[in-house]
């Protein structure tokens, strides 16, 4: 009873705290220059750790097969699966790049 009345007061305070950032950028610089470096360091790091966890994924599996051959179909399958996740994070980033950097 005391996790959800805590979820409830951290969710009411960030619903009222929303208006607070709905302000106007009128004749305020966004600084379009930065923008560009935090997109393309931001896009390096995605790309770096999703090809860490690429790696990692498919050495446990390569061990996994190595201990278990018989369960090859289910490891792959799940394999799979974990690598299009992983990839899809990747690719997530990419589209959110292009779309804050026009």
């Amino acid at each position: 009873m005391r996790k959800l009345q805590y979820i409830c007061m951290t969710l009411s305070a960030l619903f009222l705290a929303t208006p607070a950032f709905a302000q106007s950028t009128a004749g305020v610089s966004t600084g379009a220059g930065l923008t560009a470096i935090a997109a393309g360091v931001g896009m390096g790091i995605a790309a770096g750790l999703c090809g860490v966890g690429q790696g990692r994924a498919t050495a446990s599996a390569t061990e996994a097969l190595a201990r278990n051959p018989g369960a090859r179909a289910g490891i792959l399958m799940m394999l799979v699966l974990g690598l299009a996740f992983i990839e899809s994070l990747s690719l997530y980033t990419l589209v959110i790049v292009f779309v804050f950097v026009k």
